[in-house]
C-alpha cells in the first residue's frame, strides 16, 4: 500500500512520535527515513519534565526505564559562587527525569509506531514531494537505499526531518524569528563518573554540565563560543570543566574518559512558518533553539501531539486552516518566550546576577508547558494498544525496506 492519510519524513523523536499518536488514533501513517533503525545522532540527552510528562502519558516510560535509563531525582545549577539543588517532586505519574541514548529513546518511539499500525520503511531518502491541485503536496517522491524510486500518495506530508528539512525547503516553509546566538558544544561519555542527578554549571564565558545515561555512564559536555570548542574533544571539555566547574571535574578524574566525544559546531535558532495547504512541520524542521538548553526532545514530543491533535481534528472533519493555525499558536505561544530567553544566555554576555534570573524565568517557562499538556487531557486513543511485531521483527522489517 502506496496511499495514505499522512506520511512522515523522518523517524527520530518527533517523528516517530507523531506517526504513532496518528496510527494510534486510525489514521493509515506511512513513516520514512533516509538512515537506519537505531542509529546514534547528536543529542542533547536531557528530557525535562515537560517531556516525560509526554512519554507517561503515552504509556512509554516503562520501556525506557526497562532500557536501564536512570532517574534522575535532583538538577543542581552552579554559576558564580551559587549553587542551587532542586529536587524533582513526584506529580502527574512523573517520578523523576531521564536523559536515555538516542540509541535507546528512537527505537522505543519507533516500535511504539510500528505497533500502532504505521508503516516504517528505513532508507528511503525523500527528493521531492508529489503535487496536486494548485501546487498542494499530495506526498512524496525519492530513492531507496538500492537505488530504487518510490512514490508514496498522502493527503499531508509531515515534515520531521531535521534542521535542515528537505520538506521544508520544498514547501518554502519561511523563517519567522531567527535567533541572533550560537553555542558550540562537545560531549562524551565517562565511565564510573559520580554525579547528582543532572548538573549545570554557568560562567560568563562557558557552559558546563553532566548527566547520567544508559550503561551506567555520564555524558558530560562543554558549551562555548564556536572558537573556543574548536574541534572538541576530551582536551577540551577537560580544559573548560576545569576552568568552570573544578568540583565536578575533580570527580571525573576518578572515572573513564571516553575513546571519543561528538561536537556540534553551533547554529542560531530559528522558528520556521510550521503548516500550509497539506503540509506541516514538526520538530527541529520547524523550531529548533540552541542546544544550550536541552530543551530539544522535550519540545519534539510536547508539538508532536499538537500537531498529531490538529490532524485527528481535520480527519474527522475541521476546517483545515483552522486546525493547523491553532497548531501553530499553540506551538509559538510556549516556544517563543523560551526561544528569545535561551538566545539570551547564549550569548554568554550575562553578569552572575542576571543568570540566576534567567534561570529562573526558564523554569516558570517549563511549569507553563507543562501546564499546557495537563491541559490537553488523556489522550484519545488508547495507552496500551495491541502490541504489534516484536523489536526483531521490526529490526528485519527496516532491513527489508532499506535492502
Amino acid at each position: 500500500m502506496n496511499t495514505f492519510d499522512v506520511v512522515v519524513v523522518g523517524a527520530r523523536v518527533a517523528g516517530a512520535a507523531t506517526a504513532m499518536l496518528l496510527a494510534r488514533h486510525g489514521l493509515r501513517v506511512a513513516l520514512v527515513d533516509r538512515s537506519r533503525l537505531g542509529v546514534d545522532t547528536l543529542s542533547t540527552h536531557a528530557l525535562m519534565r515537560a517531556g516525560v510528562l509526554q512519554l507517561h502519558r503515552w504509556g512509554l516510560l516503562d520501556r525506557v526505564r526497562e532500557a536501564g535509563t536512570p532517574t534522575v531525582h535532583r538538577t543542581t545549577f552552579t554559576y558564580e559562587d551559587a549553587v542551587v539543588p532542586i529536587d524533582i517532586e513526584p506529580s502527574d505519574g512523573v517520578d523523576g527525569l531521564y536523559a536515555p541514548r538516542r540509541t535507546v529513546l528512537d527505537p522505543i518511539l519507533v516500535q511504539a509506531a510500528h505497533e500502532a499500525g504505521v508503516d516504517v520503511r528505513f532508507g528511503y531518502n525523500v527528493t521531492d514531494l508529489l503535487r496536486g491541485r494548485g501546487g498542494r503536496p499530495m506526498g512524496v517522491t525519492g530513492v531507496s537505499t538500492d537505488g530504487t524510486s518510490f512514490t508514496i500518495s498522502a493527503r499531508f506530508v509531515v515534515g520531521a526531518d531535521g534542521i535542515r528539512s528537505t520538506i521544508a525547503r520544498l514547501v518554502g516553509a519561511p523563517v519567522e524569528l531567527q535567533g541572533q546566538h550560537a553555542t558550540a558544544a562537545s560531549y562524551g561519555y565517562w565511565t564510573g563518573a559520580v554525579v547528582d542527578g543532572y548538573e549545570w554549571v554557568f560562567v560568563r564565558d562557558a557552559s558546563a554540565g553532566a548527566m547520567p545515561t544508559n550503561n551506567g555512564q555520564v555524558c558530560v559536555f562543554a558549551c562555548a563560543t564556536p572558537e573556543r570548542i574548536g574541534r572538541g574533544g576530551v582536551e577540551v571539555i577537560t580544559e573548560l570543566l576545569s576552568a568552570s566547574a573544578p568540583q565536578l571535574a575533580a570527580r571525573l578524574e576518578a572515572a573513564q574518559p571516553p575513546a571519543n566525544t561528538r561536537t556540534w559546531h553551533g547554529q542560531t535558532g530559528f522558528l520556521r512558518r510550521a503548516w500550509g495547504s497539506g503540509w506541516a512541520l514538526v520538530g527541529d524542521a520547524g523550531y529548533f533553539k540552541d542546544p544550550l538548553s536541552a530543551h530539544g526532545m522535550t519540545d519534539a514530543l510536547r508539538d508532536a501531539e499538537l500537531l498529531a491533535r490538529a490532524l485527528m481534528a481535520i480527519h474527522a472533519g475541521a476546517d483545515e486552516t483552522r486546525a493547523l493555525a491553532h497548531y501553530q499558536a499553540q506551538r509559538d505561544s510556549v516556544s517563543v518566550p523560551m526561544f528569545e530567553l535561551i538566545d539570551r544566555i547564549a550569548s554568554h554576555q550575562w553578569s552572575s546576577t542576571e543568570i540566576g534570573s534567567l534561570l529562573r524565568r526558564q523554569a516558570r517557562l517549563m511549569r507553563d508547558e507543562v501546564e499546557l499538556l495537563s491541559a490537553l487531557g488523556p489522550p484519545a486513543y488508547p495507552v496500551h494498544p495491541p502490541k504489534g511485531d516484536s523489536r526483531e521483527q521490526l529490526d528485519s522489517h527496516a532491513a527489508r525496506h532499506a535492502a
